[in-house]
């Protein structure tokens, strides 16, 4: 139990010494939150600085930083704006973590560490920090689509790390892990928060409009802030973390309308103690712990924010995201964060892992923590530069995939998820539990065996080893085929039902974009399938036997893919041909606005092309005068220019030096988020959905 003075004693020195940090960081024009974690550093043990505060207590208020950040997240994001990013948040969260994973249990083993230490060490670094990403997001005022999706991405994962904090202590303990224990431990988080947000609507809302009736603010701050400290408090008392519960209170509190009113009471306590949870991160940098175990340490740094990139910005694509949104929210979840903390800690008291463990996770989590502000804020300019050095073929993919997944998400529910969809899903899943439990049981089982065959028949032991492990591939193939054959199928019903082939005999103009879209799936669902698959059988197996297996499947499809995206970017260009024979139909008409339907009768003649839309550059127009390069349409909105007419002169898939001038009509294809802030940036109009702002260096970025 802590003192009055000591508490006291201890707020004072991290809160001055904060506050004279972060002024030096606003006026140097760098993000506050690096101004905290050296504040944390200068308060800290590890330092000859006379100004140490007591880490015990500072630790014990910034848990209430996290509660009132996570409670703040959640009021912006109401359970039905959640359960709307549900679906792409959790399929990017379940790719990233199995990559993640797996990727830090190959370091580990690099590092000589034990079997249990290198899973350990996957399982820290596959969950990101939300409070780190909350705080830098405000900071730096990110709103819109990207925040939607990484918030959704680090909730699932904070779902993901209860299962895998539980999965790791029945594996330490040595009681193993049932199918029965995973599914008992799955059904109680399901219960745990289908009971707690059913009980939560029906009392929380009308609390919330009933006490702010009241038009006192201070009874509504105690009220915002009781509510969210409870639902904390019952989370924990589950088993549970207190963000999860604190975000889900949030949420509660939105669902009554008056977010903003309890958001904007809120924030100055909440930014209180987000200050003093950032000074507590920065308290844990042990400059002497970092130079004993730095190779360990930067290896795996470097792994975070790449793996993390990379894994995210496949997923968040692969479920419909532009290339930019994709690579931005790869760089906006690149550190770890309080939950490595738990996990690591959750080593040490099982003694699964070497006391080395925690403080190379808080020496990871504190260098990627100083990295995020940096990364997230450069990632609008990364994005453009990944958009501009991608292949022809794959720039007109990435435009056209967003179109494909918006009208597979419009399609009716029993094409995408009817009978035959769920039977394809069970079978592919049948197919991946059986060839885990042969690769398991192989591992396992092979030297017992092999040992039992030479005793009942003399054959040498090595040999019969070997046969055995021939035996289990022979045995493993029709599952990897399997996977593969539902995968097509899963990928054909899908592809039909954005793209569906004409049923009258005439020509089927979507044929290409639907083969490309075909292959694409089955790549996805391949990787949805084979990197669990490959992160749960790693730890048995010898070498690089599992990911070679998996490389193998993805490269073969891969050459598939690349044949499609070439045909396909043939097929556009043809394709703009007709629009450009469309616009130039309505170039002489005299109706006003003609401009604007020009497209309208052609939209059913390319459904592989979106639903592309025409603009009209006016005198006003800020692209006008400028080129496609400068204009930077694609790398900014995810809309790309099919044709231009100009007077009498069209153009098709005009180049990114083609010059834009007052009067041209553009054909513009891509979602319908993505044409709307085309046309906004084009125009200067306020888009119904803001494109994200460019930065100085994106106006020599490649042509949209």
């Amino acid at each position: 139990m802590h003192g009055a003075h000591e508490v006291l004693q201890a707020i004072a020195i991290v809160l001055c010494v904060a506050a004279v940090t972060t002024v030096v960081f606003q006026k140097l024009r760098q993000p506050v939150v690096l101004g905290y974690i050296l504040a944390g550093l200068v308060v800290g043990p590890y330092l000859p600085i006379p100004l140490v505060a007591n880490q015990e207590v500072v630790t014990t208020l910034s848990e209430l930083g996290v509660i009132l950040l996570m409670f703040s997240l959640g009021l912006e994001f109401s359970l039905r704006k959640l359960f709307s990013v549900g679906f792409t948040a959790g399929l990017t969260a379940v790719i990233q973590c199995s990559i993640m994973v797996w990727l830090g249990f190959v370091v580990g083993r690099a590092f000589g560490w034990t079997t249990l230490e290198s899973i350990f060490t996957g399982a820290i670094i596959a969950v990101s920090s939300t409070t780190i990403i909350a705080k830098v997001f405000d900071e730096q005022g990110i709103r819109g689509k990207l925040r939607e999706l990484v918030v959704g991405v680090l909730i699932v994962e904070d779902l993901i790390a209860v299962l895998l904090m539980a999965t790791l202590t029945a594996i330490s303990t040595g009681a193993g892990l049932s199918v029965k224990d995973l599914t008992l431990t799955t059904g109680k988080l399901v219960a745990f928060l289908v009971g707690l947000v059913a009980v939560g609507l029906f009392i929380i809302p009308r609390a919330m409009r009933a006490v702010i009736k009241l038009n006192r603010p201070e009874t509504t701050l105690v009220t915002s802030v009781g509510i969210c400290f409870a639902v904390a408090l019952l989370a924990q008392s589950f088993g549970y973390s207190v963000a999860l519960g604190a975000f889900l209170a949030g949420s509660l509190v939105a669902e009554s309308g008056e977010e903003k009113l309890v958001e904007h009471l809120v924030q100055p306590v909440r930014d209180m103690f987000a200050a003093i949870f950032f000074v507590s991160v920065g308290m844990l940098i042990s400059p002497a712990l970092i130079m004993e175990h730095w190779a360990a340490i930067l290896v795996l740094t470097v792994v975070v924010i790449v793996g993390k990139l990379v894994s995210v910005a496949l997923g968040a694509f692969l479920t419909g995201n532009s290339t930019r949104t994709s690579v931005q929210a790869g760089l906006s979840l690149a550190q770890i964060g309080e939950f490595s903390f738990i996990i690591a800690a959750l080593g040490l008291s099982l003694k699964a892992t070497g006391s080395f463990i925690y403080p190379v996770a808080v020496a990871v989590s504190a260098i990627t923590t100083l990295t995020t502000p940096l990364l997230i804020k450069a990632s609008g300019p990364v994005a453009s530069w990944v958009d501009r050095k991608l292949p022809k073929p794959l720039q007109t993919f990435v435009t056209l995939y967003g179109t494909w997944v918006e009208r597979l998400r419009q399609a009716p529910r029993r094409e995408t998820l009817g009978a035959g969809v769920r039977r394809l899903i069970r079978l592919l899943v049948l197919d991946a539990v059986l060839l885990v439990v042969l690769v398991i049981g192989t591992a396992l089982m092979a030297d017992r065996m092999a040992h039992f065959v030479e005793v009942q028949t003399g054959v040498d032991e090595d040999l019969s080893k070997n046969l055995i492990l021939g035996g289990a591939v022979l045995l493993a193939v029709p599952f990897i085929l399997g996977v593969i054959g539902m995968a097509r199928r899963l990928g054909s019903i899908l592809s039909e039902a954005a793209l569906p082939a004409r049923k009258d005999g005439k020509l089927d103009l979507a044929a290409a974009p639907r083969r490309v879209l075909l292959v694409t799936l089955q790549v996805g669902i391949v990787l949805l399938v084979a990197i669990p698959v490959v992160v749960v059988t790693q730890p048995f197996l010898k070498g690089v036997a599992g990911p070679l297996v998996l490389l193998v499947l993805v490269g073969a499809l891969g050459v598939a893919f690349w044949r499609g995206a070439t045909n396909l970017h043939g097929h556009v260009r043809a394709g703009a041909q007709v629009l450009v024979a469309a616009l130039a139909a309505q170039s002489h008409s005299k109706e006003p606005g003609a401009e604007e339907h020009a497209l309208d009768h052609v939209q059913g003649l390319l459904p592989g092309l979106g639903a592309p839309a025409s603009v009209r550059l006016e005198e006003s127009s800020p692209g006008a005068g400028k080129t496609l390069a400068q204009v930077n349409l694609r790398g900014l909105t995810g809309a790309t220019v099919l044709a231009i007419q100009r007077g009498e002169q069209s153009l098709s898939v005009p180049t990114a030096q083609e010059v834009l001038r007052v009067g041209d009509v553009l054909a513009l294809t891509g979602t319908s988020e993505a044409v709307d802030a085309a046309k906004a940036l084009l125009l200067g109009a306020p888009p119904s959905v803001p494109p994200p702002e460019p930065s100085p260096t994106e106006e020599t970025r490649a042509h949209g």
